[in-house]
């Protein structure tokens, strides 16, 4: 760990079922464990991580609740399943986790199973308010990326879909059009004005692959939350996305004047939301393999090319800050696939979504006993 490194902090929504099925318990889990806490639909649970700088202790925060979860999970015959969607054949109907909770109900309402996925939201320490804005500037134009190293939903209902990415397809990004907040006071003021004009249900209500984070949103922000990613069963790959974000940040702290899309990209700041959410989709749909628009000029890219380009941009500060081993995971993503494409061929192999599912189960379980 370097005196430059960030805060980390992890949010991670995890799916519980049998073996071919989704089985709702998050209600049982909640007041079970205090670091658990039930999402809208039943069949989701999610766990937060306190923020760290070092990765060794990061990874320990990731794996304790994974492995008590799972016992407790073991002693009903039901395990985490590693999907970001619901993989397994299912009705659409919405499983309530909180019959009385109005902002639930507010969701069931307006959006219903679509947000019924698993992911992890990866969040980085900020406290300078305009690299906070920058940050989220750069990382927004390149959150494709990241999309694309996590991919893990191409199932839904017992069925490949055409996407590697499900989750992000059917998610209900809220609102449907974010700008580019060049500063704080706007950031406060789009904000109060979505609240006000019924497009956001509360200051929670924003769902976009980037957003800032506080504890006082909108007005005390002290962090980045990266939101695109998928769910990542392989912590030691989790960190080196994660590491990869910090690295670029930092890197961008550092080269401000040319890295900040908002000084640098020759096109408009409306242009530039066109962009990112089309390369966004892109990514849903072919992941490492999408073709995208670079941010700064126009130039058309292979997903898995931009990536080895920042990761040569990122060498030397990764040596320096003695972060480059955390990166290997990336690296092995990058030559053999990731998770959607490896289960994309097991299916076109011939193996079912159960089968493809709990063979995953066993390499989370293999991969937890290792580090027991």
């Amino acid at each position: 760990m370097n005196k430059d490194n960030l805060y980390k902090g992890f949010e991670v929504e995890l799916f519980t079922g049998s073996q071919n099925n989704h089985v709702g318990v998050s209600d049982d889990i909640e007041k079970t464990f205090t670091n658990f806490v039930k999402e809208p639909d039943n069949r989701n649970v999610e766990y937060i991580t306190n923020p760290e700088k070092d990765y060794k202790v990061s990874y320990e925060n990731l794996l304790e609740p994974r492995i008590n979860l799972r016992k407790w999970l073991n002693k009903r015959d039901l395990t985490i399943i590693p999907s970001s969607t619901l993989c397994f054949k299912h009705n659409n109907q919405f499983q309530r986790s909180d019959e009385n909770n109005v902002y639930h109900q507010f969701i069931q309402d307006n959006y219903g199973i679509s947000i019924a996925t698993a992911s992890v939201h990866i969040n980085l320490g900020i406290d300078n308010i305009d690299k906070l804005f920058a940050a989220i500037r750069l990382v927004r134009c390149e959150a494709s990326l990241y999309l694309s190293l996590s991919a893990s939903s191409p199932f839904l209902n017992n069925k490949l879909t055409n996407n590697h990415s499900q989750r992000w397809i059917q998610f209900p990004k809220t609102p449907n059009k974010v700008p580019f907040f060049n500063n704080h006071g706007i950031y406060i003021k789009w904000i109060e004005e979505n609240i006000q004009n019924g497009n956001m249900y509360n200051v929670r209500h924003f769902w976009s692959s980037i957003r800032p984070n506080g504890p006082q949103r909108p007005h005390v922000l002290d962090r980045l939350e990266l939101r695109i990613c998928d769910y990542v069963s392989d912590i030691d790959l989790l960190l080196g996305i994660t590491a990869l974000l910090e690295l670029r940040v930092i890197y961008l702290f550092e080269n401000l004047k040319t890295l900040d899309p908002s000084i640098t990209s020759k096109f408009s700041m409306d242009q530039l939301i066109k962009i990112c959410d089309q390369n966004e989709i892109k990514a849903a749909e072919k992941s490492l393999d999408a073709e995208l628009t670079h941010w700064r000029d126009g130039k058309k890219m292979i997903c898995r090319e931009w990536i080895k380009n920042v990761l040569a941009d990122l060498s030397s500060i990764a040596e320096k800050l003695n972060m480059d081993h955390l990166l290997k995971p990336i690296y092995k993503v990058l030559e053999e696939g990731n998770q959607s494409m490896k289960w994309i061929q097991q299916y076109k192999e011939g193996l079912s979504v159960e089968d493809i599912m709990n063979y995953a189960v066993q390499d989370m379980i293999k991969s937890e006993e290792e580090r027991i």
